[in-house]
């Protein structure tokens, strides 16, 4: 699998050949849906809460008498059936989160590499380093790579406080995460991936050393 490299100037330096372990992976998309639906679960706050009738504060009195009215008997007002009165199976707290393994979780960031690689949406840009926490310098390099009008995803080593600020106005355009951290689903809400040449090592280090260790075994 070979991707371009590009300079902060948006200029073609080479192509870099990336390991077909990670980048060229078989597309699987049921192992993707099985993880969107994770992530999105575990962003659900699962907060939304209606009271029930024994929930909501009053009723206690009987509105009428049991008989003798010509009305219907009614032992509440805060019955469902009353304005004001509690709601029947609404939502309640609870937690929607959902648990996978590291081995899925590594496995689903392969693939959407490998999508995104296999699109022509993966880039490499050369060792950044801003010399101002400015957003205008970041914009600037941003604005030089063939990504018009994207969203992105920028994965990098490591964050420095200058990165960290400049590129925090452009959150909407252009998200910063490290090759430590990112996961398939940042891949997945990101329809450009631009990978610092000093992320690639990590990122091989952190999806490929079990291969690594069950290869040297045997």
């Amino acid at each position: 699998m070979k991707v371009l490299l590009y300079s902060r100037e948006g200029k073609k330096k080479q192509e870099v050949v990336l390991n077909p372990d990670i980048y060229g992976v078989r597309a699987n998309d049921r192992l993707l849906e099985l993880v969107r639906n994770a992530y999105a679960g575990n962003l659900r706050k699962g907060t939304a809460d209606t009271k029930t009738r024994g929930e909501v504060r009053g009723g206690g009195k009987k509105p009428w008498k049991q008989k003798g009215t010509g009305r219907a008997r009614h032992g509440s007002t805060r019955s469902p059936i009353w304005v004001g009165g509690g709601t029947v199976f609404g939502p309640h707290p609870r937690d929607y989160s959902v648990s996978l393994s590291k081995t899925i979780r590594n496995q689903a960031l392969k693939v959407m590499l490998s999508k995104r690689a296999g699109e022509k949406n993966l880039m490499l840009l050369e060792a950044l380093k801003l010399e101002t926490p400015k957003t205008k310098e970041f914009a600037a390099i941003v604005k030089a790579l063939p990504i018009p009008e994207k969203r992105a995803l920028y994965v990098v080593k490591e964050t420095t406080p200058n990165l960290k600020r400049a590129s925090r106005n452009m959150r909407e355009r252009v998200e910063v995460k490290t090759a430590a951290e990112f996961s398939a689903y940042d891949v997945m809400q990101r329809e450009k991936i631009v990978i610092d040449e000093a992320a690639v090592e990590l990122i091989e280090k952190r999806l490929a050393v079990k291969a690594k260790e069950k290869s040297s075994e045997a």
